[in-house]
């Protein structure tokens, strides 16, 4: 479903980028500059303030990508994505359990699942590809036996792919039939592709009822 969506979003971008125009973004760009060395930053602190609420990130990493350029957003999105990864950390160790259950849904059974006995390699794999929402795993993750340092690492390594992914979209949105949109396009459906077959998998082995233990001797 979510590949669908994805796929349908791009096209419909494309179109909308041909038929009505978009914003010219060297000129947007310059409208940010003029704004000096508060835009980058403000922009780093309203992104890790979204990133502890249940909305789309993806559409901040897409517009870093338009105001700042691929280099500069990349690397804004990264700080402004681990920032807020971090405060939720902190938050959901600080609110305990019952509060965050509350938050993710009752998710966080699956997150403690996920990373409590795999530590850095669990994390890793969660942010490359991801099978659960970026927020949840941030709260949840806090109540987890997860080291911090594994965490930290984890989440910087791990979400490089998709922030990449996305600030390319924005960077290169006035072009969509340039080379660095085209792999963006396909890093992302590639990523989301994943995410969904780790999904379904799981999903398959809690369907599968474990085998009867053998029965008693002589029987």
């Amino acid at each position: 479903m979510r590949l669908t969506v994805l796929v349908l979003l791009v096209v419909l971008a494309v179109v909308v980028a041909v038929v009505v125009g978009v914003p010219d973004a060297q000129q947007v760009r310059a409208d940010v500059a003029a704004v000096g060395p508060a835009a980058p930053v403000l922009f780093v602190l309203v992104y890790a303030v979204a990133s502890l609420a249940p909305v789309p990130k993806n559409v901040f990493s897409v517009a870093a990508g338009l105001l700042f350029g691929f280099v500069e957003g990349t690397g804004i999105v990264l700080l402004a994505a681990l920032s807020g990864a971090l405060a939720a950390f902190a938050l959901g160790r600080a609110l305990g359990r019952e509060a965050v259950e509350r938050m993710t849904g009752g998710r966080v059974a699956r997150v403690d699942a996920l990373l409590g006995r795999h530590g850095l390699l669990a994390v890793l794999g969660v942010r490359l590809v991801p099978v659960l929402p970026f927020t949840a795993i941030n709260y949840a993750a806090g109540l987890t036996a997860v080291r911090l340092r594994d965490y930290v690492l984890g989440t910087a390594v791990g979400i490089v792919p998709g922030t990449v992914a996305h600030v390319a979209l924005g960077a290169y949105g006035t072009s969509p039939g340039s080379w660095p949109f085209v792999v963006a396009v396909l890093v992302l459906v590639a990523l989301t592709a994943g995410g969904a077959a780790v999904a379904h998998r799981r999903r398959r082995r809690t369907r599968t009822p474990e085998p009867d233990g053998p029965g008693p001797a002589g029987s």
